[in-house]
C-alpha cells in the first residue's frame, strides 16, 4: 500500500473517530434525559488480503455499541404515576399515528421504553414526557383478577366507582372472662349473667329454643364486720343489735323507730318485745335473720362476722333501711337489691324496647362498623355481647356468651330492639372456644329500617377468645366489613406490584390495571427511535414476558452517561484524531521529498 495507502488509512482513522465523538456528543447532551442509554463507539480493523510476510495494519471503521441492558441511576420522584425499572425490562407503549375528534387513534405498533415519567392526560391516559402512550391490562376492580391477558392502552375514565352492598365482616375479639356489667357484683355468683327472669313475660334475649328456667336462688355476701367488744371480734347470730360500748353488739345501733323493708314487708324496730313484723332493740341479730328469712323464704347465714342474705325462689330481694349506718354495721348498703337466679320464658332471641335499659345494664358493648345496602346508603351496625353461663357455678355449667346485633335504637314497647344472633359461644377453660365457631350469619338483617342482605360474620381460628381483662370489657381486635358507597376516581398511582391503583372519593384503593413488563433475548439489538423508545428487529428477537425487573413506584430512571467517563473518552477521541492528522502531514511530506527528488 505504501504512502498512499498510510493516506488513505489515516482518513478512515479521522472518519472513525469523528463517529465517536458523535456518540460522545450525543451521550453528554442527553446525560440528563430520563431513562437515556448512551452509545458507546466499537472501532474495527480492517485488514487487505496479502501473504503472511505481507501483512499490514490495515484500515479501520467504527460503529455503534448500544448500553439498554445498563441501567441508570433510580431516583425518588413526587409524582405517584412515575415509575421506574429496577432490573430487566421494558414498559409497553404506542405512539398515536393521528388524532380524530380530538382523540388519539394509534398506529398500532407496539413499542418499547424505559422512561416512566408517566403522567394522566386530560382524556385519562398515562402519557410518558416523550408522548408515549402507557400500555397494561385491565384488572377487575370487584375481583381484583387480571381481564384477559393480552395488554392495550391504557384509559380511566372519571366514572363512578359503583357501590358494593356489604357481604362480610371480618371480627375477632377477646371476651372478659368476668364481664363488668352495671350490674355485675362478684359477692353475687351469676350476678354478671344475663337474667331472663328480669325481661317482660314471652320475652326471653336467649338463644332461640332455650328453654325456660326455673327460678333459682341468688346469694348476696356482705363485708365482714366486728362489733364493739373490747377487743373488737366478728360479729355472730349473738351479737346484739344495740348496746352500749364494749360490749358484743353492732358497730352502730339500731334504735326505736327505724325500719328495714324486705320486698315489701316492712319490720319495725321497737323496746315493747319481738311480735309480728316488729323486732325488739336489745334481741340479736340472728333474730333480724331469722325475720328476714321468713319473708324471702331463705335463711340468711353469717360466718366470720360476713353475712350471707338469699334471694329465695319466690321473688327478687329488695331491702331498704331508715338506719343506714346499722345498716351498715351489717356488711351491706341500703338500698339493696338482688335478682333471682334463672326464670323467665323460653328464649326468643329478641330484646324489646321496654326491656331495652335491662339488657344494656346486663351486657357490655361489642364494637360496631359501618355496612352498606345495595344502593350505599351506610347502615350503623351495633354489636354487645351478653354472658349466659359461667362454669363458675358449678357442674354442668360452662362459660357460654351470646352476640346480639341492633335492630332499632329508637324501638319501644314490644318493638325489637337487639337481634340475638342465635349461637352460643362456648369456652373453655383455656380460654379458647370449644367447640370452635368460626362463623355466624346474620340473614338479611333490617336494622335501623334499611334491609341489608345476608352478612357472613368470620371469626376464623382463634379469633374469638375469653382471658381476663382489667376493664371487664370486650377488646375488639378486629371489625371490618367489605362493603362501600359509590365514588368517583380522584387520581391514579402506581405501587411496587407494578399496578395502576385507583383512589375513590369513597376512600377506596383499587386495582385498575397491571403493567406487564417485556423483555428480549437480545436487548442491545433494539432499534433505537425517537423519546427513549425501542423497536423490535430480527436481531433483537420477539418480546417476551418473563422480565425480571421489579416496578418502583414514585422513581425515575436517570441517564446511564457518566460524564467523567465520557469526558475521558473525549480525550482520548482528540488525542487519536490528531495524530491521524500527523501521520496525514508526515505522509505528505515523504511524497513531497519523492517529488523533489525527481526534479
Amino acid at each position: 500500500m505504501g504512502i498512499f495507502g498510510a493516506l488513505t488509512t489515516s482518513v478512515a482513522g479521522m472518519r472513525a473517530q469523528s463517529f465517536a465523538l458523535e456518540n460522545i456528543s450525543g451521550n453528554i447532551a442527553n446525560s440528563q434525559t430520563t431513562a437515556f442509554k448512551r452509545i458507546d463507539s466499537s472501532f474495527l480493523d480492517l485488514i487487505p488480503n496479502t501473504g503472511v510476510n505481507r501483512q499490514l495494519a490495515g484500515s479501520v471503521t467504527s460503529q455503534s455499541r448500544s448500553t439498554n441492558n445498563v441501567q441508570g441511576d433510580v431516583q425518588a420522584a413526587s409524582i405517584s404515576t412515575f415509575m421506574a425499572i429496577n432490573g430487566d425490562g421494558f414498559f409497553s407503549v404506542q405512539k398515536p399515528g393521528g388524532y380524530a375528534d380530538d382523540k388519539p387513534v394509534f398506529d398500532g405498533v407496539d413499542r418499547y421504553t424505559r422512561r416512566g415519567d408517566f403522567q394522566l392526560d386530560r382524556q385519562g391516559y398515562l402519557v410518558n414526557g416523550a408522548g408515549y402512550y402507557l400500555m397494561g391490562i385491565p384488572v377487575d376492580p370487584t375481583t381484583g383478577n387480571l381481564v384477559g391477558s393480552t395488554a392495550q392502552v391504557l384509559k380511566f375514565q372519571n366514572d363512578f366507582l359503583p357501590a358494593q352492598q356489604s357481604s362480610r365482616i371480618d371480627y375477632r375479639a377477646n371476651l372478659a372472662n368476668y364481664p363488668l356489667t352495671k350490674v355485675a357484683d362478684k359477692s353475687i355468683p351469676g350476678s354478671e349473667l344475663i337474667q331472663p327472669g328480669s325481661y317482660t313475660a314471652g320475652y326471653n334475649p336467649l338463644s332461640v329454643g332455650t328453654p325456660a328456667q326455673p327460678y333459682a336462688d341468688a346469694t348476696k355476701l356482705g363485708i365482714a364486720r366486728n362489733n364493739k367488744a373490747s377487743p373488737a371480734v366478728p360479729i355472730t347470730g349473738a351479737t346484739a343489735l344495740s348496746g352500749a360500748a364494749g360490749t358484743d353488739s353492732l358497730a352502730a345501733d339500731f334504735a326505736v323507730g327505724d325500719t328495714i323493708v324486705v320486698n315489701g314487708v316492712t319490720l319495725s324496730f321497737v323496746d315493747t318485745g319481738t311480735t309480728g313484723n316488729s323486732i325488739d332493740i336489745t334481741d340479736n341479730l340472728q333474730t333480724l335473720l331469722d325475720k328476714i328469712g321468713a319473708i324471702t323464704g331463705a335463711a340468711p347465714t353469717i360466718s366470720g362476722g360476713a353475712i350471707t342474705l338469699h334471694t329465695g325462689t319466690g321473688a327478687d330481694l329488695s331491702i331498704t333501711s331508715s338506719n343506714t349506718a346499722a345498716f351498715t354495721a351489717l356488711g351491706f348498703t341500703s338500698p339493696l337489691n338482688v335478682a333471682r337466679a334463672g326464670g323467665g320464658s323460653a328464649g326468643t332471641g329478641q330484646v324489646i324496647g321496654t326491656d331495652l335499659q335491662t339488657f344494656l345494664n346486663q351486657s357490655i358493648a361489642g364494637g360496631a362498623t359501618t355496612c352498606f345496602d345495595v344502593s350505599g346508603s351506610p347502615v350503623n351496625v351495633q354489636l354487645r355481647w351478653a354472658k349466659v353461663d359461667s362454669a363458675t357455678l358449678g357442674a354442668g355449667h360452662t362459660d357460654t356468651w351470646n352476640l346480639f346485633y341492633q335492630v332499632d335504637p329508637n324501638a319501644t314497647g314490644t318493638d325489637v330492639v337487639w337481634q340475638n344472633v342465635n349461637i352460643n359461644f362456648t369456652f373453655g377453660a383455656n380460654g379458647q372456644m370449644n367447640p370452635p365457631v368460626t362463623s355466624a350469619t346474620l340473614n338479611a338483617p333490617v336494622i335501623n329500617g334499611v334491609q341489608l342482605g345476608n352478612i357472613q360474620l368470620n371469626f376464623g381460628a382463634g379469633g374469638l377468645t375469653q382471658f381476663a381483662d382489667a376493664n371487664g370489657n370486650v377488646q375488639v381486635n378486629q371489625v371490618q366489613q367489605d362493603g362501600y358507597p359509590a365514588g368517583q376516581l380522584q387520581s391514579v398511582s402506581i405501587n411496587d406490584r407494578g399496578r395502576v391503583v385507583g383512589n375513590y372519593s369513597n376512600g377506596r384503593n383499587l386495582d385498575l390495571a397491571e403493567i406487564r413488563l417485556a423483555s428480549f433475548n437480545a436487548p442491545n439489538a433494539l432499534r433505537r427511535v425517537d423519546g427513549g423508545a425501542f423497536e423490535v428487529t430480527d436481531q433483537s428477537g420477539p418480546a417476551l414476558s418473563n422480565a425480571a425487573g421489579r416496578i418502583v413506584g414514585s422513581s425515575l430512571e436517570g441517564s446511564n452517561t457518566d460524564i467523567a467517563d465520557e469526558f475521558t473518552r473525549l480525550i482520548v477521541t482528540q488525542q487519536a484524531y490528531s495524530a491521524n492528522t500527523r501521520v496525514i502531514t508526515t505522509a505528505n511530506q515523504m511524497v513531497q521529498d519523492l517529488l523533489n527528488m525527481l526534479r
